[in-house]
C-alpha cells in the first residue's frame, strides 16, 4: 500500500530532494511551501504522515501542527534548523512523533519516516524491500544483491546507485540526480564520479559491460535501468 506523505518546507531544494527520496521508496508525496498551504493540503488529501518545517511563512510549523492535532492523530515529524531543547520539547508537547535537525541526510529522514509509519500503522505500512529486473535482485533491507541467485558484493555507493535505478526501470536519471540520491547532495563538476560507479557496477553485474543489459547509458543525459533485461 502506497502511503501518502505531506512535506511542508519553504526551501524548494529541500522539498525536491525529500520528495525524490520518498517517491523512490514508493510513497505518494504532496508538498507545501508554508503552513497555511500545508493545512489546506492536509485537509483535502488526508495524508498518512505529515513532515513540517518549523520556520515557515504565513503560518509556522508549530501552529500548523496544533491545528492538525485538533482534527487528527496523524503522525507528525518536525524539521528545524534550531537545536534548542526547548524547541524539541515544544514539538513533542504539540504531538510530534519525531524531530529532525537540519542539515540531515535524506536517507536518515527516509528511515525515520518508515519507522514512524511502522509504529503508526503496523503491517499496513510495510513497503516492498525487494526489487527484481531480469535475473538481478536487490534487497534493500539486507542490502544484498543477487544475480541469477549468486550474491554480488557491492560497495555502499554502488549499492545505493543500483537501488535508485532498479526501483524505477526505464526512468532516466541525470548524473546530478544520481549523485544527489546516493550522497544527499550534488556539486557541479563531481557528477562524473557517477560514471566511475557505473563502470565498476557494470563489471560486476553485466555479462558484457560493453553491451549492458541492465544499466543503460542515455547519451547526453545519464543512465537508466533497462526494462527488457529478462528477454
Amino acid at each position: 500500500m502506497s502511503r501518502k506523505i505531506l512535506v511542508a518546507d519553504d526551501e524548494q531544494h529541500l522539498l525536491n530532494t525529500v520528495r525524490a527520496y520518498l517517491e523512490e521508496a514508493g510513497m505518494h508525496v504532496y508538498t507545501a511551501r508554508d503552513g497555511r498551504e500545508a493545512l489546506f493540503t492536509f485537509r483535502h488529501e488526508k495524508p498518512d504522515l505529515v513532515i513540517l518545517d518549523v520556520m515557515m511563512p504565513e503560518m509556522d510549523g508549530w501552529e500548523a501542527a496544533r491545528m492538525i492535532r485538533r482534527e487528527s492523530d496523524v503522525p507528525i515529524l518536525f524539521l528545524t534548523a534550531r537545536v534548542d531543547d526547548v524547541d524539541k520539547i515544544t514539538g513533542l508537547e504539540i504531538g510530534a512523533d519525531e524531530y529532525i535537525t537540519k542539515p540531515f541526510s535524506p536517507r536518515v529522514l527516509l528511515a525515520q519516516v518508515r519507522a514512524v509509519l511502522r509504529r503508526a500503522y503496523g503491517d499496513l505500512a510495510a513497503e516492498s524491500t525487494i526489487w527484481r529486473v531480469g535475473e538481478l535482485e536487490l534487497n534493500a533491507e539486507t542490502r544484498q544483491v543477487r544475480l541469477s541467485g549468486q550474491r554480488i558484493d557491492l560497495t555502499p555507493s554502488e549499492f545505493d546507485l543500483l537501488a535508485v535505478l532498479i526501483q524505477r526501470p526505464g526512468r532516466v536519471f541525470t548524473r546530478m540526480e544520481l549523485l544527489e540520491r546516493i550522497q544527499g547532495e550534488a556539486f557541479a563538476g563531481y557528477e562524473r564520479t557517477i560514471d566511475v560507479h557505473v563502470k565498476n557496477l557494470r563489471a560486476k553485474i553485466e555479462a558484457d559491460p560493453r553491451e549492458p543489459l541492465y544499466i543503460e547509458t542515455v547519451y547526453g543525459v545519464g543512465y537508466r535501468m533497462g526494462t527488457s533485461s529478462d528477454e
